[in-house]
């Protein structure tokens, strides 16, 4: 396997993606490992088998396995490129992993304790099994650097203590491919740009002659949207309450993972199984999603000053031609304006900053 592919690592809590790249930003390859915490599955390309998955390192270790049985070693990549949730307010750009950069990265963890320990492991193990080969990491809240600081900032006293209790914005990545390929799409990047990334997560960024001006997730992925699983937007004296009669790892669990359609819809989370459905409840949590994707919008076109556009991206986005519809119908009262799907190329994306970042240190050394 030639040394100019590129690996890219999606490691979460109960899934770890990876996509083999050559420099082309071609996929190769895709190894997925599923159902991490007991019996899961390891799935090449398109053969799907089985797997004692009991954590994280399991995961990681089928899948360099994997890698292995389709000649492929860690040592003979030119780097492997991580998705990184959190960056916090200095990681707001792609870049090489050195020692402080990881160290960087772990300090970012009680900004996300359910993500970067995840991304910390994967960097970790492939340390261990290749020391010489050079790590990137791109940062889901890196495209919201740009936020002024009246959309980024809480109304919270400028205290020490309170340093960090800010707007960070994510699904970075995604904007920043969708910026990317929707000109290679259309021939233009429109102005002002509403941009919606529907999935399991889901946010709304404002888009601004390119640059993120304001998004509806905040501190945590948790705010914003009504999400799969995730409450979206609950007020702050509610969320005291559930900590008062439930206590803070109850009421975690409830507003992370209990939540949001699943919630609502006392069904899934997944909004295919709920289009399919002819509950009442799953119809109700369809119409809040929606809802809340089109009233949030009005805050995102209002941080713009209009709209030219709204595009669509994610898996909800990007394939349900309903969920779309219901939104645009909602924003009807805004005019005429063009709305596009764009498909989802975060993978690409994560691997491109990693070949940007490359080429420039190869350029320096020589």
């Amino acid at each position: 396997m030639p040394a100019r592919h590129i690996l890219v690592i999606n490691a979460g809590s109960s899934s770890i993606k990876t996509a083999l790249f050559d420099d082309d930003l071609t996929e190769i390859l895709r190894v997925e490992a599923t159902g991490i915490g007991g019996t899961g599955a390891v799935k090449i390309g398109a053969t799907t088998d089985p797997a004692d998955l009991p954590n994280n390192a399991a995961a990681l270790a089928a899948i360099f396995a994997a890698l292995t049985q389709q000649g492929i070693s860690l040592s003979s990549l030119r780097a492997v490129a991580h998705r990184v949730v959190h960056g916090g307010a200095t990681l707001t750009a792609a870049r090489r992993i050195t020692p402080k950069i990881r160290q960087a990265i772990a300090d970012c963890v009680p900004l996300a304790p359910l993500h970067n320990p995840h991304h910390l492991a994967a960097i970790d193990a492939v340390a261990a099994l290749a020391p010489e080969l050079p790590q990137c990491a791109s940062f889901d809240t890196a495209f919201h650097a740009t936020i002024p600081d009246v959309a980024r900032r809480y109304a919270l006293p400028d205290r020490p203590d309170l340093q960090g209790l800010q707007r960070y914005g994510f699904h970075g990545t995604s904007y920043a491919s969708l910026v990317r390929a929707l000109p290679r799409q259309i021939g233009t990047l429109p102005k002002r740009l509403l941009a919606c990334h529907l999935g399991n997560g889901a946010s709304l960024c404002a888009i601004l002659e390119g640059q993120s001006v304001a998004t509806t997730m905040g501190y945590s992925p948790l705010s914003g949207l009504t999400m799969g699983t995730r409450v979206g937007e609950i007020d702050a004296g509610a969320v005291l309450r559930l900590v008062g009669q439930l206590g803070l790892d109850e009421t975690e669990t409830l507003l992370h993972h209990q939540s949001g359609l699943l919630g609502l819809s006392g069904l899934s989370s997944d909004m295919r199984t709920l289009e399919q459905s002819d509950s009442p409840k799953a119809a109700f949590a369809i119409d809040h999603f929606c809802y809340w994707a089109a009233r949030q919008a009005g805050s995102m076109i209002a941080a713009m000053g209009g709209l030219d556009a709204v595009a669509f991206t994610g898996g909800i986005g990007e394939n349900s031609a309903r969920i779309r519809n219901d939104i645009l119908d909602k924003l009807s009262w805004m005019g005429n304006f063009p709305s596009y799907t764009v498909e989802a190329q975060e993978e690409i994306q994560i691997a491109r900053d990693a070949r940007t970042l490359l080429n420039a240190d190869q350029r320096e050394q020589e």
